[in-house]
């Protein structure tokens, strides 16, 4: 019953990465058709880039300790760019560059968005899987 719950958790880690990315879409599809200015946009993104990357690096630590080796593997490499990105210092987004940039942080919000997709549709693939499992035992 406990792998159940680990992967609930699991579960609403990942929507809660998705809502972050998708606002940060939304955040520069707004901007590109002039609904809202530069300032505000990049404010908007930059509050929400940190809570993703801790959010993503918990949701990494909880696989190592849960013993879910493979999903931990899976998550590596988002955890990594996301490293990158904020040593490099190239996690937030510049005001005066954001219209320059602005398909390149479109582009690399969409990979985030399908990785962190195929990461939920695995997810609930093993929550189902685990509460049928213990289904099965009960009876």
């Amino acid at each position: 019953m406990a792998d159940v719950w680990a992967w609930l958790l699991f579960f609403f880690i990942l929507i809660s990465l998705l809502v972050m990315v998708v606002f940060q879409l939304m955040c520069l599809s707004d901007l590109e058709f002039d609904y809202i200015n530069p300032y505000d946009s990049a404010t908007r993104i930059n509050g929400v880039v940190l809570p993703e990357f801790i959010t993503q690096g918990v949701l990494c630590l909880l696989y190592l300790i849960t013993g879910h080796w493979f999903m931990s593997l899976l998550c590596i490499p988002y955890m990594y760019y996301n490293y990158r990105l904020y040593t490099r210092r190239q996690h937030l987004v510049d005001v005066t560059e954001i219209f320059n940039q602005l398909d390149w942080e479109k582009k690399q919000r969409l990979f985030k968005l399908g990785y962190i997709v195929l990461l939920l549709f695995i997810s609930l693939f093993w929550l189902i899987y685990s509460a049928l499992e213990d289904d099965e035992e009960s009876l």
